[in-house]
């Protein structure tokens, strides 16, 4: 099989390609480029899974970057077992026909416990006295102490959150190139997430964003020259774009406002518990997921989101079939935010009742999705918190502010103009269109043909 390296620059679209990316715009201008049509949602995860597989989510069962587990009655969001994809991948296919191929995984999601042969992603240490260290995952495990011994610990904190930039970036793609030369896989998967911050705190634009994407303008400059002086052949790709808005939509507080929601209250700050609920929202970007665990309230439900402002799409099970995301996993409803609007889980009336895990970084505690943890209500006060961390105090870095109206970017909805559409950049002409199961078709090709 031939060499093939994926690279995943996520945010990537034709708004923010030109005078502050060189490189990118020149690389682009020798090869060929393609837009990919939106997947419903158009999301992390879900892309991602239907990049490798092929499939829709309603095959692959990854309906958002999280959902509701019936099972047990929890929200859960980022997790990381690759079991959770049902779908065969592509590695595992390229196995079939050839033993010698191996590949390794450099951050893409669900990256652990899969059958890639080298696989790199976040996972912090969480200690018994409460903090949460930066660090990694691996296989085989003695790759994450090589890496980190060679390119220093992997810096968790500029990975997502307030001080979320390139030295996270980089150190992923400092991570592939040492794993190249110490395994030289046939398929490499690599991830870049940095325009992911700055164009959700800013927007596409282009004054106020400069700086980031000359920053990764550099690091894809570095990885395709690094990969072509091996023979490899490269695919610039990305998940989706990100779109201006400034509407957010607390549907939790109009549920509550409406009798369906459940809140228990613990040392005076209210929590969501959806097992208990009559029907809630998990919100996802520019999607979300409404579960009804009262059937009898589905008129109401229904009614509320027809009258609700911002949302463009409400699709049942049957509708939800015809947009391939309908799964076991799927909510009753799935909601798709008007192009200026995105969903926030926002669930309390009063700031003051706000849980504690509001005003932190923390993505498995929310029951969705927090763009505004890319915020921070005050460097005085991190820097205070982190002054204490360094005396030995125990601390909370609660600094993350409660105003959505601070988000400036969001993605996760299907009817976007050309500029924001997800991107990709081959060697060899595929179509000016895709969809995003033919991502895998185009990776297949470049491996075998």
């Amino acid at each position: 099989m031939h060499k093939t390296v994926v690279i995943d620059i996520v945010g990537l679209s034709a708004s923010v390609i030109g005078a502050h990316t060189p490189f990118i715009q020149k690389y682009i201008s020798e090869h060929h480029f393609s837009t990919i049509e939106p997947l419903l949602p158009a999301v992390t995860t879900s892309v991602q899974s239907s990049y490798l597989t092929g499939k829709f989510p309603s095959e692959t069962g990854i309906v958002g970057n999280g959902w509701y587990d019936h099972a047990d009655a929890e929200v859960k969001f980022w997790k990381q077992s690759n079991k959770l994809v049902n779908a065969e991948k592509i590695w595992d296919q390229a196995k079939k026909e050839d033993p010698n191929f191996t590949c390794a995984n450099m951050f893409w999601w669900y990256n652990m416990y899969s059958t890639v042969d080298y696989s790199v992603t976040p996972r912090p240490n969480y200690l018994a006295d409460g903090r949460k260290l930066p660090d990694c995952y691996s296989q085989p495990a003695e790759l994450r102490d090589y890496l980190q011994d060679k390119l220093g610990q992997f810096p968790l904190f500029q990975f997502w959150g307030p001080g979320a930039n390139i030295k996270s970036t980089r150190w992923i793609a400092d991570a592939a190139m040492e794993t190249e030369k110490l395994h030289n896989p046939t398929l490499t998967l690599i991830y870049l997430p940095h325009l992911d911050y700055c164009l959700q705190k800013f927007g596409p634009d282009l004054e106020k964003i400069k700086p980031e994407l000359q920053e990764i303008d550099q690091v894809v400059s570095d990885l395709v020259r690094f990969y072509e002086e091996k023979g490899a052949r490269i695919i610039l790709l990305s998940e989706y774009g990100i779109a201006p808005v400034n509407n957010p939509i607390h549907l939790n507080r109009l549920f509550r406002e409406n009798g369906l929601i459940q809140i228990r209250e613990e040392r005076g700050l209210e929590l969501l518990d959806p097992g208990a609920s009559k029907a809630f929202v998990v919100a996802d970007h520019q999607i979300a997921h409404v579960y009804i665990n009262d059937k009898s309230v589905t008129k109401q439900v229904k009614s509320l989101l027809k009258n609700a402002a911002g949302i463009e799409l409400v699709l049942d099970k049957e509708e939800q079939e015809k947009h391939h995301i309908n799964h076991e996993r799927s909510g009753d409803l799935v909601l798709v935010a008007k192009e200026n609007s995105w969903f926030s889980y926002y669930f309390w009336l009063d700031d003051a009742k706000a849980p504690d895990y509001a005003r932190v970084v923390d993505i498995h505690k929310k029951p969705g999705y927090d763009p505004v943890e890319m915020f921070m209500t005050s460097k005085l006060r991190a820097g205070y918190k982190l002054l204490r961390k360094k005396a030995g105090f125990r601390y909370v870095m609660d600094v993350i502010p409660l105003d959505a109206t601070l988000v400036k970017g969001s993605h996760g909805r299907t009817n976007v103009t050309d500029e924001y559409k997800p991107v990709l950049v081959t060697s060899k002409p595929v179509g000016k269109t895709l969809h995003a199961p033919d991502v895998y078709d185009v990776i297949w090709e470049s491996l075998t043909v």
